[in-house]
């Protein structure tokens, strides 16, 4: 995918390459290592679309063994959101709840949605704001297109 860019005073083209959240990163560590450093990219872009201040969150990663993939968590002072691909698949990958302070680990409901959410901050931010609502009927309403959006996988 292509994509026009600005750069002092021309305009060029860049390619734009999107992260793969769905290869495993079990057994391999430079993909381990791209995970988290991408997901941390993206929970940072989803801070931002939610308008957290950086002092409002904590942003921490635990790699974990060679087995899994670990996984990165965005906890703040309402809302907990941890990044990891489970053995339920990388469509519940992102899970969602909410919480009452930094130290709270286990908090309200959990909510999933798909890695490939990452790539979109502001539908991501969206979601997140149902799950803060609390509003079922809307979270319903939003999780029938969230898992439609899957990556077609060969």
């Amino acid at each position: 995918m292509s994509e026009l860019a600005f750069t002092g005073g021309l305009f060029s083209y860049a390619e734009v390459v999107m992260f793969d959240w769905y290869r495993r990163c079990t057994y391999d560590g430079e993909q381990k290592r791209a995970f988290h450093c991408q997901a941390r990219i993206a929970l940072r872009a989803l801070a931002k679309e939610l308008r957290l201040p950086e002092v409002a969150y904590d942003l921490r990663s635990n790699r974990a063994g060679v087995a899994v993939s670990g996984e990165i968590i965005l906890h703040g002072e309402t809302i907990y959101i941890q990044v990891c691909q489970p053995a339920t698949g990388p469509d519940s990958g992102i899970l969602i709840r909410t919480c009452e302070g930094r130290r709270d680990y286990e908090g309200g409901r959990n909510h999933l949605a798909p890695l490939s959410l990452l790539d979109r901050p502001a539908e991501l931010a969206e979601y997140v704001r149902a799950v803060m609502s609390g509003d079922l009927s809307l979270i319903s309403r939003m999780f029938g297109p969230l898992s439609a959006w899957r990556l077609a996988r060969g």
